[in-house]
């Protein structure tokens, strides 16, 4: 019941966002009728059901094929959603300041246009022409025939005008009024706080590109910093209990690699390349490993068996495995080289290093079992623990580990996802401490969902220990 209420939630908000998007697009900047309205609109509707069908078509079992259909175009689409969305709310700030500068603008126009607009008289026998083009009636026209007798220079005429005035032709009357009509109606067009259809489709125009380039450049460069491959980070860690034969013992840290539809056997061998251009002690990779089914991904996961360290390769689940079938990848794993911790522990020169099963495992009867992996050890000896999630090192510091390796966040993957990660997990990315433990958080070398990382560059990291006895 709960899922299918978080279900409909998204539904109505992906609704909601795609109603908006395309009204901003398609419905602000295109004439109804118009063949980019009807291709805009058409988006409106395929784009969604895309991102729907990439999201569902692994749990629901379609073909791998398929998967790797909807998958690039699903998935890119919910990452320009994102931005293009963010930079439309920034441009909804935007929009009326430049309706106001635009309208102050054209009053300005207006304003100067009408001081600087001069009346020229008609000249005695021509025929003026009012400011909407029409010929004025003029009834000092008179028909062409023999001039008229002079009259004496002592006569008034009886219809002269009285002394000190001159007659204004009505044909000048008319232009005058018609050309202040024109001005009156070009000034009330660009005044301020009066919407004019040809400035508001000017501004949803310009919004409109600069938050669909906006979006685009933010998704082309987010899918540039997976295609690339994670960056190698280094931390040193400082362990009380190792002792001074382990000090610099290097391990190699890689979370959410997510083999799946997007990122295949390539995206793997980058990443086994990478752990072994640092020369690690040890390899441990912490969950997430795949998204999809060993039957589909299994030949993607190969290049695994190139890994090379001195004390080997260790493997834990994460919540993902338990989408995809745990048990036949800690199988798979193990027949690629990797030692699978299922709640297990191995002692190695050093410390001890353990390792507990996700707790997504719990619905199959096999979540973690810290007692387990860690009841009987002696505490003397230092503790490294392998768990995907953060959130169980509050388990960690009860049981005495000295450090806990993790991932599962992403960093937040997206901005501004990192501040969503932070609402469920201690800690997002890097090293903190709690009481005596100390927890390290990968920000993992994969994606889920969109292959995009923005303010989350994907990495891989060599932990190096440091005996305080050194």
């Amino acid at each position: 019941m709960v899922f299918v209420l978080v279900a409909l939630v998204v539904l109505a908000l992906l609704a909601s966002v795609h109603r908006y998007v395309w009204r901003r697009f398609v419905g602000d900047t295109t004439a109804p009728g118009s063949t980019l309205r009807k291709v805009g609109t058409v988006a409106a509707f395929v784009l969604p059901l895309l991102s729907l069908g990439a999201m569902t078509s692994g749990r629901i079992g379609a073909p791998f094929w398929l998967q790797q259909v909807l998958a690039w175009p699903g998935f890119l689409w919910l990452a320009c959603l994102l931005y293009m969305t963010l930079a439309l709310l920034v441009g909804e700030v935007v929009r009326p300041l430049l309706g106001r500068v635009l309208a102050r603008r054209d009053a300005a126009a207006a304003r100067t246009e009408a001081g600087t607009g001069t009346s020229v008289p008609a000249a005695e026998g021509a025929v003026a022409t009012t400011a909407s083009g029409t010929r004025p009636r003029t009834e000092e026209l008179v028909p062409a025939g023999p001039p008229r007798p002079a009259e004496p220079a002592d006569r008034t005429p009886a219809t002269a005008p009285p002394a000190g005035t001159e007659a204004e032709p009505e044909a000048v009357r008319d232009a005058e009024a018609a050309a202040r009509a024109e001005t009156e109606a070009k000034a009330a067009a660009a005044a301020p706080g009066i919407p004019h259809p040809s400035r508001r489709l000017f501004v949803s125009r310009v919004v409109g590109g600069a938050a669909a380039a906006a979006g685009l450049a933010t998704v082309g460069y987010g899918t540039h910093n997976v295609l690339s491959g994670p960056s190698v980070k280094r931390v040193t860690v400082p362990l009380a209990k190792l002792p001074r034969a382990a000090h610099g013992f290097r391990i190699a840290v890689v979370s959410d690699i997510h083999i799946g539809p997007i990122l295949g056997r390539a995206h793997t061998r980058r990443i086994v390349d990478t752990i072994n251009s640092t020369s690690p002690d040890l390899v441990a990779v912490v969950g997430d490993l795949v998204d999809g089914s060993v039957a589909d991904l299994g030949s993607a996961a190969e290049p695994l068996a190139g890994l090379r360290s001195r004390h080997g390769s260790f493997f834990v689940t994460g919540n993902h495995e338990y989408f995809s079938g745990a048990e036949q990848w800690v199988n798979h794993v193990r027949e690629l080289g990797l030692i699978p911790l299922e709640n297990a522990r191995v002692e190695l020169g050093g410390f001890d290093l353990a390792g507990v099963n996700d707790i997504a495992g719990e619905t199959e009867g096999q979540g973690p079992d810290f007692g387990r992996a860690l009841g009987d050890r002696d505490r003397s000896r230092a503790a490294v623990l392998l768990a995907h999630q953060p959130v169980v090192i509050h388990d960690a510091v009860e049981h005495g580990v000295d450090l806990q390796l993790s991932g599962h966040t992403h960093g937040g993957q997206l901005w501004p996802g990192n501040y969503l990660a932070e609402l469920a997990n201690p800690t997002v990315a890097g090293l903190e401490r709690y009481g005596d433990t100390q927890l390290f958080v990968s920000r993992g070398a994969g994606a889920w969902g969109p292959p995009v990382r923005v303010g989350a560059p994907a990495d891989i990291t060599v932990v190096q220990l440091a005996s305080r006895q050194a």
